[in-house]
């Protein structure tokens, strides 16, 4: 048995495959994010390491006898989180995530530092990388920095808790702006242009590789037997990638999880930092990928459920859907958590535009999907500016088990989207892909397969159409209201 742990932001994932890829067990303990002050976004790492206690638990409760057979253990986690430990190894605060947009004039500050940092760390400074957050916390809380010794990503730490080594892995070390994408080394540059030495930063692997074995009192808690090794993993993204095979030149998907991305999958470093795409390290050896990342996904279909009352999200997309004739009367703008692709705005925030005294809670939900489907289109145009195109992009991660909002963004983007079986299993099943990559030393592309494909979903081209005069009043809206966005 391969064991995969995801450390998302709403949940940490446990899944656990078989030799021939099957799942036998999963499980998801939820989380919780905190947003102290405007513009922030922090979580407890503990609260990390107690989740993955107790799903690797429930798995145990579940299943004894396959978590016992367990071989292996693959490693995926949200991107980008400042998780920062003292001489003790114990963290010094919460940890500043992805989503986290306070670091902007330190970003204006690295890239006056550092004029070629977008082209060697793949992607242009963004307030969500960690670099910029290490600059911040410098300035704004120089007693917490200075106990700083060691830096680590949110799966990372995970890693240490589990093993107690510190390492990460390319795909995650992409995220950071400290990486140089081409070489998959660390660039020093970078790391002293943030006031931090190398002896703060981890170890670096690829996915792939073995970075130690499971601490003796947890494989005694849950049964297992002998030596369990755990993978390098990736950061989520990459392991998406891992779990629907994901792994030659052009092969992609559309993840709808927290948040969104476009992914392409690349036979070498192509940066496009002026695109505003991410171009970085797979996590597989001599493999790269581009990424166009949204900071808003399914999680602005929770957030509408939420602040409508509907507990139930299922059944109020049926009658969404049944009630869907033609483009909303209004127009959302998607933005709760700023937004990276196209934009780089970490300011920007969602907007209901057209309401009425006739608006209904369901064409509210409908202009909710079609703003998130109009923020994938915008994005799509950056990787078509770059050359960048994928056939028949795949969509996972959570929002894929609505049939109707992947028809949508199929219509909307004009583009065949295939629905995979078992697409909402994610990050988690990539990683423990990687746990069985580690162990066996097989081929990628013998683990590595795509998904079977339950339904090709064409575009409507009337549709399609009759979306066009909506998406350029989104993005008209967008350019009348970003001045408004930056804060007093």
């Amino acid at each position: 048995m391969y064991l995969g742990i995801d450390v998302g932001t709403s949940a940490v994932k446990a899944l656990l495959i078989d030799e021939h890829s099957a799942t036998v067990a999963e499980t998801d303990i939820p989380l919780s994010v905190s947003n102290p002050h405007p513009f922030w976004s922090e979580q407890n790492p503990d609260d990390w390491w107690d989740a993955t206690l107790r799903a690797i638990d429930a798995l145990h409760l579940q299943n004894p006898g396959a978590v016992a057979a367990t071989r292996a253990i693959g490693l995926s986690g949200q991107m980008h989180g400042a998780t920062l430990l003292d001489e003790n190894d114990k963290p010094l605060r919460p940890a500043i995530l992805w989503n986290d947009g306070r670091a902007k004039a330190e970003c204006d500050k690295l890239d006056a530092m550092l004029p070629d940092l977008g082209t060697r760390a793949g992607v242009a400074t963004m307030p969500g990388m960690t670099a910029p957050k290490m600059l911040w916390l410098q300035k704004h809380e120089p007693d917490i920095f200075a106990k700083v010794r060691t830096i680590l990503l949110p799966k990372d730490y995970i890693r240490f808790c589990l093993s107690g080594d510190k390492v990460t892995e390319m795909s995650d070390a992409a995220g950071t702006l400290w990486l140089d994408e081409e070489s998959r080394s660390w660039n020093r540059a970078a790391i002293d242009a943030c006031g931090l030495s190398m002896d703060q930063i981890p170890e670096l692997v690829e996915g792939s590789d073995i970075t130690g074995t499971l601490r003796a009192e947890l494989v005694k808690r849950w049964g297992m037997k002998g030596d369990v090794i755990i993978a390098g993993g990736g950061g989520d993204a990459a392991t998406g990638g891992i779990g629907v095979g994901a792994v030659s030149h052009g092969d992609g998907f559309i993840s709808l999880g927290t948040s969104s991305q476009i992914f392409v999958a690349s036979d070498k470093y192509r940066p496009k930092p002026e695109e505003l795409l991410h171009s970085f390290t797979h996590a597989i050896p001599a493999h790269w990928f581009q990424m166009a990342v949204l900071l808003n996904g399914a999680s602005c279909l929770q957030w509408a459920a939420k602040l409508l009352g509907e507990s139930d999200i299922g059944s109020l997309l049926k009658r969404v859907e049944a009630q869907h004739h033609k483009p909303a009367d209004i127009v959302f703008l998607p933005y709760l958590n700023g937004e990276r692709t196209p934009h780089n705005n970490p300011y920007a925030r969602g907007v209901f535009f057209g309401l009425g005294s006739d608006t209904s809670r369901e064409a509210t939900v409908q202009s909710v999907l079609e703003g998130v489907a109009f923020a994938l289109s915008d994005a799509q145009s950056r990787l078509h500016a770059a050359g960048t195109r994928c056939a028949l992009p795949g969509v996972i991660g959570g929002g894929a088990r609505s049939r109707y909002w992947i028809q949508l963004i199929s219509d909307i983007m004009g583009t065949p989207l295939a629905r995979y079986e078992g697409a909402a299993k994610g990050p988690a099943f990539g990683a423990a892909r990687l746990a069985r990559l580690a162990l066996t030393q097989e081929a990628v592309e013998d683990v590595c397969l795509k998904p079977v494909i339950e339904e090709i979903i064409e575009p409507d081209t009337s549709r399609h159409a009759s979306y066009q005069p909506r998406f350029a009043k989104f993005r008209r809206l967008y350019n009348a209201l970003a001045d408004e966005f930056t804060p007093d």
